[in-house]
């Protein structure tokens, strides 16, 4: 059972489309403040005015790295993530190297994850801060075994978080990934189900298996949901 509280604590609002305008992440930014989400997520050129919008609230701003496709050089995705965290984002989502995961290179697939680790919590250090780095591993595109050796490849690099999905690679989030995904990092490490997250009954069976966090572009709509099924369940309800 989860409340209103728990449910919207758990999303990060995201808004990555390539069409996406300032206007869109203002939009964005002021949902989730009035809805109490727990972050926004966007594009690296929108931080700083994400991180504006919301200067005084709880709400986070996450910032996504090597987006969508995770093949950038390291040191520009560490770049990428030290400039993100200097303009306000206390959290980076970086794409990891999928034809690296591909190809079973764990040396180089680590060492990717650890530089964007060491450089955003370095540019943090700067601001006072220790930002929290998320690694996307795309599992549509993986086998099992692959999410496993990802997975524990992300923890070596003491990443904070792994997540399922850019939403971009022809697949999301589901309950059986998510579940690999805890049991494969266990509870000391956050997991995050992201891509195709649009009703209030799928996140919170991402919850269910084991999800910390859900990145979705339906935040607001998955609220309102909640709040729409306390007043019409006529018993006063305030848990689902």
């Amino acid at each position: 059972m989860y409340t209103r509280e728990q449910i919207a604590g758990a999303i990060d609002h995201t808004l990555l489309k390539t069409t996406a305008t300032q206007q869109d992440i203002l939009k964005i930014c002021a949902e989730a403040r009035d809805l109490g989400l727990f972050a926004v997520c966007v594009p690296p050129c929108y931080v700083a005015i994400a991180a504006a919008a919301l200067e005084g609230s709880h709400v986070r701003v996450a910032a996504v790295i090597g987006f969508p496709h995770g093949y950038n050089e390291t040191e520009v995705k560490a770049f990428e993530a030290a400039e993100a965290v200097r303009a306000g984002a206390a959290e980076v989502d970086m794409v990891v190297n999928i034809g690296a995961v591909k190809a079973g290179d764990w040396t180089y697939v680590e060492r990717d994850i650890a530089r964007v680790v060491e450089e955003a919590r370095r540019s943090g250090a700067a601001r006072g801060t220790r930002p929290l780095v998320k690694v996307i591993i795309e599992t549509a595109a993986l086998t099992d075994d692959e999410k496993r050796s990802a997975c524990l490849a992300a923890k070596r690099a003491c990443a904070d978080y792994v997540k399922t999905s850019t939403g971009f690679g022809g697949g999301g989030a589901t309950e059986a990934d998510v579940r690999l995904m805890r049991e494969t990092v266990g509870p000391g490490m956050g997991v995050k189900a992201s891509g195709g997250v649009r009703t209030l009954d799928q996140a919170i069976a991402m919850l269910q298996a084991g999800a910390t966090r859900i990145g979705t572009s339906n935040g607001g709509a998955i609220v309102r949901e909640f709040d729409e099924r306390v007043r019409s369940n006529g018993r006063g309800e305030d848990k689902f």
